[in-house]
């Protein structure tokens, strides 16, 4: 998947200080697969590898300012949506991509951290299903974010996955990824709904511990690779396929790092370091 130039991808996102989550983790993903990195930040996030100790919301009128500054100038080739805290900056996301549409939107439906604190409250997991899904070409949500987004119980079964799939994407995305990893299971089964049907996504269950952003790392992935397609043969499949091979390769590679005393970060460099 090589273009003649460079691709820009842009990166709608909180921060993590740690630099394994959030923005930080999208703007390593974008670089490791050769598409230039623009970000605006729509939360700044005091955290590290053990939890989330505070969350200080970007003012809705100064994400507004970054996001017209930026698609006024340059051209983006595909976005990666994370945290939104509110409607009103989910609205403020919205207006600003349907003015300046972009080739492709890839939302992961951030809600909780992976320490288990919760990111969002009601209104903003109504908004970002209202508002930001049907504007989405896929959406990467893991099983307690699906069960968040239907207002139902976390499936626990291969079978209870596959039975949410046509009320996920009743939402209005096109496309989706439901994240098995949840599942007590030896493998770690995707879902991947399309247009024309379904398809399973098996993977196997690293002994790693090192998941800080890998949801984060994943989305901003597929946006990467969706930006390098061609506009005339876009073959989303073989983006999200190679997208999950290159996490593989990362939270293989993330016991060459030595980060915090947590859960510590994919290896997003893993190819280059």
């Amino acid at each position: 998947m090589v273009s003649h130039s460079t691709p820009n991808a842009l990166t709608i996102a909180g921060s993590d200080p740690s630099g394994g989550a959030g923005l930080q983790a999208d703007i390593k993903t974008f670089s490791a697969l050769g598409v230039y990195a623009t970000n605006v930040i729509t939360a700044v996030i005091a955290q590290n590898t053990r939890g989330v100790v505070a969350v200080e919301p970007v003012s809705v009128a100064l994400i507004r300012t970054q996001l017209d500054n930026l698609l006024d100038d340059v051209e983006i080739d595909a976005v990666k949506i994370g945290m939104v805290a509110s409607r009103d900056v989910a609205q403020t996301i919205a207006e600003a991509l349907t003015r300046r549409r972009p080739r492709w939107i890839v939302l992961d439906p951030v809600m909780v951290a992976k320490s288990g604190d919760r990111l969002v409250d009601d209104e903003g997991l109504r908004a970002v299903r209202d508002i930001l899904v049907p504007l989405a070409d896929i959406i990467t949500p893991n099983l307690p974010e699906a069960a968040a987004l239907l207002g139902t119980d976390t499936p626990r079964s291969l079978s209870a996955m596959e039975a949410m799939v046509g009320d996920l994407a009743a939402l209005g995305a096109p496309y989706g990824l439901l994240k098995g990893g949840h599942l007590p299971l030896e493998r770690c089964p995707d879902l991947l709904w399309m247009p024309d049907g379904t398809r399973w996504l098996d993977a196997p269950r690293l002994s790693t511990r090192n998941l800080h952003g890998a949801g984060c790392a994943l989305s901003s992935a597929i946006a990467a690779q969706l930006a390098h397609l061609p506009p005339a043969r876009p073959d989303v499949e073989a983006a999200i396929d190679a997208a999950k091979q290159w996490l593989h390769q990362a939270l293989t590679a993330s016991e060459r790092l030595n980060v915090g005393q947590g859960k510590g970060p994919p290896h997003h460099f893993h190819a280059w370091w």
